[in-house]
Parts: structure tokens; C-alpha cells; sequence
């Protein structure tokens, strides 16, 4: 059936509260921020993904690819700052950026001589966009892209998937969810990668209705599933024969290859975002695409305004005009085979160890059924890990699935590395091989601690 023996249940329940005892004992200091922040912000928080159980870190600072907490641990970044640290932390080349636009002065209220040099390297690298427009995250990006959609075609509806994420507020949902702070667009939403059930799915729409399709060539944040190329093929077809823009979120896979992932799928959309990375660590969003579509923003004879006080800010413009030169397509190349082969050996580790035999990893997300259901015909793994290049995430699954994913944060955090509590894991260009070795013999060793609580 899948459930563990009661005296295993116990054991997972006692392992995960030895744990947490153990992370306060040794994290007193980011115990003590953690409290007074909560005396001002809605559990000490401000940004709901950096939440960990039984309190989060508190980093005092970063170098190359290490990040040394309040309480003096430090520990190999494996985050990324969720895709947006490739740099790692200091990058002399950054760091020039920054002081450059520090010289400089930063608030002119006017323009600035490195805009139209970054849009240049954006376009240029992003064949997708003939002309783009700057934002200040990828949220931003997304909720200008969906605005353009909706204006350009006179629709409403939008179609997202299942744990397709493209901001705080652009989030696929399920009707079981209770709560949400989705934009009040006429949202519709698909399962990701079923090609069959979408194209039924539109077809079942009002003549005439569909706007936008809106995804990322790889789910990031819903677990690392690369898009098919059937599906996104479909996808191709559907919006074009419904006079719909098909717009591909890729504020976090346009890393995964010099020109974006999307440029790799042979698929080209009308409208993508990027985020992220492309401004060199600062606070940076952009939307771009067709040329027809975007002149809707020429202030000269367009019919759409966009301000925006810190769209050209001096410290994103120079940071991503750095950034961008110094991920060259070798770099990025090298990041990603970096990535390839650290993926294949957390495989090889869980092919070896008898927990990834017999069961197939679905290729769209794992759905609460899927951990349920007694012999489910898609029922994946214990654990397993999903991704592309430079980002992947690991996963488990069944009835103990939420305690065994705690219990892996906390384990890795013990062997010195820095991950997501979710699994989720950006690669950034300081790290090496040794580094990887050293996640993969992390692995292992839970591996071996749990093996039996790993197997169906």
C-alpha cells in the first residue's frame, strides 16, 4: 500500500524532531533575528519560499559560492538565490558594475546611456524579442505580458497549468485550493505536458475567448519538468489557429542555454519574459517579443503606457550589462554540463540504491493522487530528481513525503550544503567538481540512513 510500519512512522516522526532540536541548538543567533522580525513583519517574513521549519537561517554574508550564516556556519550554495545567483557572491566583475554605477549616481529621472546597450544584448541573445521593454522582477514581467496579451488581442481568458508558477500573483491552481492571490483575470488551467486533455480543454471554450497561453519551457518552481515537444508543439497551433499570443515564462530556464531554453524547442512564442539572472543579480524583470506586438508601447504613436520610477535603474542596467558579457555561451555551457552530470549521478545513486527500480517519474507534476492511490499507474518514485542543465529539484513521494523532504533539508544542511527546503537546486558558476562530489555523497549518505523508508 505504500504507508510505512507504525514503529518507521515513529522513527521518521522522532528523526525529524532530533533534527529541528538540533538546528536550534546550533543556530541560536538566527533564532534570536528571527524573533525580533517577528515583531514586525507576519512571521518574521517577507518573502513567503524563504520560510523554513522551525525557523530559517540568517545569512551575515556571501563569497564566491559560499554563504557564512549570523551563528558562523557556512555553507556551499547550491540555491543560486533561486536561479538568480549564477554569479555566485562578489563577483569581481559585478562588484565593478555596481561600484561603476555607485560613481555615477543612480536616480537621474531621465535616460540612461546603458539601456539601449542592455536591450541590445537581450534582443540579440533572445531571438524571440525584437523589442523589449524593462520591468523590475519577473512577476512584473509576467503580469505586463499577460496586460500586452489581453490588449493586443481584446480577450480575457488565459490559460496557465498545474504548479506553473509566474509570480505571487500568476500561479496555477487547482479548485481544491482555498486561498489565492491571483490577478482577477478569466484564468483557465491546464495539466502540464498532456497534450490531449489541453487541446480539449481550449476546444471547450467560447468561441473567441483565448487570449494568452502562458508557460515556462520547464516548470521551475512546480519541480523541474521540461515541457515536451509535442506539447509545446500543440500549444503552437492552439494559439495561433485562436488568434492567441502563446508567451513563454522564462525568467528562470533562459539560463539553460545562451539563447534560452525556448530557443531550443524549435517552438517560438510571441511574447517572453525574462527575470532574474539577466540583471545581474539586482532587481530585474523584461518582456519582449514580436515587434507588432511591442510597438503597442512606442510612446511616439502607441496606445499603451508603461512608466515604471526604477525600470532603468543605474544598477541593474550596468550589473546586466556586465552579467550578460560574462556568461558567455562557453560559461554557460560549462554550467549546464556541470549540472547534466551532477543530475546523473544523484540517478545513478538512487538507480543503484533500489529506490528509483520499478517505478517510472511522470513527466508532469506528482499530484496528491498519485501518492494516495494504491498502485497508481504513474506512482513515481520515493525520491527522485527532475531538471535540465543547471536547475534540478528532488523530490519524494507517498504518505511520508513532506516529513522525508525535511528531513533531507536538514541532512544536507548538516553536511555543510545550502539548498531549498522544497529540493530545489540553481547551480551558480563558482561551484566545481569537488563541490558537486561533495552533494552527491550528501545524498548518498541520506540514501543510506533511510533506505528502507525510500522504497515502496
Amino acid at each position: 500500500m505504500g504507508s510505512l510500519p507504525e514503529t518507521r512512522e515513529v522513527a521518521l516522526r522522532a528523526a525529524i524532531i532530533h533534527a529541528h532540536d538540533k538546528y536550534v541548538y546550533k543556530n541560536p543567533k538566527s533564532l534570536k533575528y528571527h524573533e525580533e522580525a517577528c515583531k514586525y513583519m507576519p512571521g518574521g517574513n517577507t518573502r513567503t519560499v524563504l520560510h523554513t521549519n522551525p525557523f530559517p537561517l540568517t545569512i551575515d554574508h556571501g563569497k564566491e559560492c559560499f554563504l557564512t550564516t549570523v551563528d558562523g556556519h557556512t555553507y556551499v550554495d547550491f540555491l543560486g538565490e533561486y536561479t538568480a545567483g549564477i554569479y555566485g557572491h562578489n563577483h569581481p566583475v559585478i562588484k565593478q558594475a555596481v561600484e561603476s554605477a555607485l560613481q555615477g549616481g543612480w536616480n537621474y529621472g531621465g535616460h540612461n546611456k546603458l539601456e539601449p546597450e542592455l536591450a541590445k544584448i537581450v534582443c540579440e541573445r533572445f531571438p524571440a524579442m525584437e523589442l523589449v521593454r524593462f520591468v523590475n522582477s519577473g512577476t512584473e514581467a509576467n503580469m505586463m505580458a499577460l496586460a500586452t496579451a489581453l490588449a493586443f488581442t481584446g480577450k480575457k481568458k488565459i490559460l496557465i497549468f498545474y504548479k506553473g508558477y509566474h509570480g505571487s500573483t500568476i500561479s496555477g491552481r487547482t479548485p481544491s485550493d482555498k486561498t489565492s492571490i491571483n490577478l482577477p483575470h478569466d484564468f483557465v488551467v491546464g495539466t502540464y505536458n498532456d497534450v490531449q486533455g489541453t487541446e480539449s480543454l481550449v476546444n471547450s471554450l467560447p468561441k473567441d475567448s483565448l487570449a494568452a497561453i502562458l508557460l515556462e519551457p520547464m516548470l521551475g518552481s512546480g519541480g523541474c519538468y521540461a515541457a515536451s515537444s509535442e506539447f509545446l508543439s500543440t500549444l503552437r497551433r492552439l494559439a495561433t489557429d485562436n488568434g492567441a499570443l502563446l508567451i513563454f515564462d522564462e525568467v528562470m530556464t533562459s539560463r539553460l542555454h545562451y539563447h534560452g531554453l525556448g530557443s531550443q524547442t524549435g517552438i517560438t512564442p510571441d511574447l517572453m519574459t525574462l527575470g532574474k539572472w539577466v540583471g545581474g543579480g539586482m532587481s530585474f524583470g523584461a518582456f519582449g517579443g514580436r515587434r507588432e506586438i511591442m510597438k503597442l508601447y512606442d510612446p511616439r504613436d502607441g496606445t499603451l503606457q508603461h512608466p515604471g520610477t526604477y525600470n532603468n535603474n543605474c544598477f541593474t542596467m550596468s550589473a546586466g550589462v556586465a552579467g550578460c558579457r560574462l556568461l558567455d555561451p562557453e560559461t554557460i555551457n560549462g554550467l549546464n554540463a556541470l549540472g547534466d552530470r551532477m543530475r546523473t549521478e544523484v540517478e545513478s545513486v538512487l538507480s543503484k540504491r533500489g529506490i528509483s527500480q520499478g517505478t517510472t517519474i511522470p513527466s508532469s507534476p506528482v499530484t496528491d493522487e498519485m501518492h494516495t492511490t494504491p498502485n497508481h499507474p504513474q506512482r513515481p518514485p520515493k525520491m527522485f530528481i527532475k531538471g535540465v542543465g543547471s536547475l534540478m529539484a528532488i523530490q519524494f513521494a507517498g504518505p511520508e513525503a513532506g516529513t522525508l523532504q525535511d528531513l533531507f533539508y536538514h541532512h544536507m544542511l548538516q553536511q555543510g550544503i545550502y539548498m531549498a527546503a522544497r529540493g530545489f537546486v540553481a547551480l551558480n558558476i563558482m561551484l566545481t567538481e569537488e563541490h558537486v562530489a561533495m552533494f552527491v555523497r550528501a545524498v548518498e549518505t541520506f540514501c543510506e540512513m533511510w533506505d528502507a523508508e525510500l522504497k515502496w
